[in-house]
């Protein structure tokens, strides 16, 4: 097809999410595999679409669906079960759900090998889910066991009822000490695999309070309004109080060494919600993995 009008200038991979309906790293994936060219000529991700030129796309046949593997995962405690709901405590390195490319342990897997059943609607991979925490981050979240619990969660989440408490450690001392951060994010511009404060992105709020402040950091308590993507530590990363270990998004690697850090100081500590059963009031806490507390035992020396 020629190149639509509306996409001229834009990059390859930009263009191709809003034509095709791709995510914006599907679309570069396709690039990189040699399935763009203009004018008979293969272009990058990072190329930019011609005025005038012919565009073919040669898009690849989906990979299967990836599959639940129920198998014990070390670290994974469960806080609360009931005829609604499981509440977890999901150890770093652990992802939500099975996801292309991910070969690592993950939360669906670890409570169906521990026996758990969950009968709710959505893609089997995903039983239950009704929110995420990163790879990387570690702490409370909950999965739906009934279809009653996963809708009215769900609902919940997008409705922003939910109490949803984070503490970060982070270099340096935000000024002011507690305050709201407001900026829309989304993808970086050049690096796919981060994400940053973009204009045109989507809204993102985040508040903090300082807890404790040390020499080189400072303890905040997070609660997000909204749940998007790295969304505390692109917010912090652009206040330049990146998280403490969190070299994706520039803190410093001597510090982290120091601490001890091998990942991001950043814990889910509590949920709370209306529970979907009783109608009444339920919210679980966590406490500290040993990492961060043995980080942050030795930044108070």
């Amino acid at each position: 097809m020629p190149v639509p009008d509306g996409l001229v200038g834009q990059r390859v991979d930009a263009a191709l999410a809003r034509l095709l309906g791709l995510s914006r790293t599907g679309a570069a994936e396709v690039a990189e595999a040699g399935g763009v060219r203009v004018d008979g000529r293969e272009v990058g991700k990072a190329d930019r679409l011609p005025d005038g030129g012919w565009l073919e796309v040669e898009i690849p046949d989906p990979p299967a669906p990836p599959t639940v593997v129920a198998e014990p995962v070390p670290g994974l405690r469960v806080l609360h079960d009931d005829d609604d709901l499981l509440v977890v405590d999901k150890p770093v390195g652990v992802a939500v759900h099975p996801s292309p490319g991910w070969r690592g342990p993950t939360v669906v897997g670890g409570l169906a090998g521990a026996g758990y059943r969950v009968a709710t609607s959505g893609a089997a991979e995903r039983q239950g889910v009704v929110h995420r925490l990163d790879v990387g981050t570690s702490g409370v979240m909950v999965v739906a066991k009934s279809e009653r619990a996963y809708s009215a969660l769900k609902q919940a989440f997008r409705e922003r009822t939910v109490e949803k408490t984070y503490h970060a450690l982070v270099q340096g001392h935000p000024d002011p000490s507690a305050g709201t951060i407001d900026a829309p994010t989304g993808r970086h511009p050049t690096a796919d695999h981060r994400f940053a404060v973009v204009e045109g992105g989507r809204p993102s709020v985040t508040h903090y309070s300082t807890l404790e402040a040390h020499r080189a950091a400072s303890l905040l308590e997070v609660r997000l309004e909204t749940g998007r993507t790295h969304q505390i530590r692109v917010h912090m990363s652009a206040l330049r109080h990146p998280c403490v270990g969190d070299l994706t998004y520039g803190a410093d690697p001597v510090l982290a060494e120091r601490l001890g850090l091998s990942r991001q100081w950043l814990h889910a500590v509590r949920l709370g919600f209306v529970h979907p059963g009783t109608g009444l009031p339920f919210a679980v806490e966590s406490t500290y993995p040993d990492d961060l507390a043995e980080a942050l035992r030795r930044l108070q020396e």
